[in-house]
């Protein structure tokens, strides 16, 4: 038996090939663990904007979520682990402090994660890409042991 236990594992997920990779490595520390995994899908600030001024249909954002989630899904095909899953504004324009960080920390503790994987893409790269901002905040402040891949 180890030293460590955990139980339940977060992996903040925005599309992007890195989040995927760190599904894989959520995936990885679940099995090691016995734990399960939960899967948030965090959307980034030009597809809230685009939803709010209605230039972008809630349909279309769903079914490219649910696409990228069923990949996901399928990491776990072979696995004996649960997987849960969730959406989350990454920004909220009427409230400063709402954001990509505070959502994945926020729903750390909402689903009792007592580990977080999260990808760690570079700053200066693609704006649609909104986990490597938030990766540096939840570092920073998260109470649960991190893994940034």
């Amino acid at each position: 038996m180890s030293a460590v236990e955990f139980d339940q594992v977060l992996v903040p997920l925005d599309g992007s090939e890195e989040s995927l990779e760190a599904a894989e490595y959520a995936v990885a520390v679940a099995e090691r663990y016995d734990a399960d995994v939960h899967a948030l899908y965090v959307l980034d600030e030009s597809v809230v904007r685009s939803l709010e001024s209605g230039e972008l249909e809630g349909d279309t954002v769903a079914a490219d979520t649910e696409e990228f989630m069923e990949s996901v899904d399928r990491l776990v095909a072979d696995h004996d682990i649960a997987m849960g899953h969730s959406m989350a504004l990454g920004f909220v324009t009427t409230q400063l402090t709402h954001h990509p960080g505070s959502v994945i920390l926020d729903t750390a503790d909402a689903v009792a994660a007592d580990f977080l994987v999260i990808p760690r893409e570079p700053v200066s790269g693609d704006p649609d890409e909104v986990l490597g901002k938030a990766a540096e905040y939840v570092l920073q402040y998260a109470s649960q042991p991190v893994l940034s891949v």
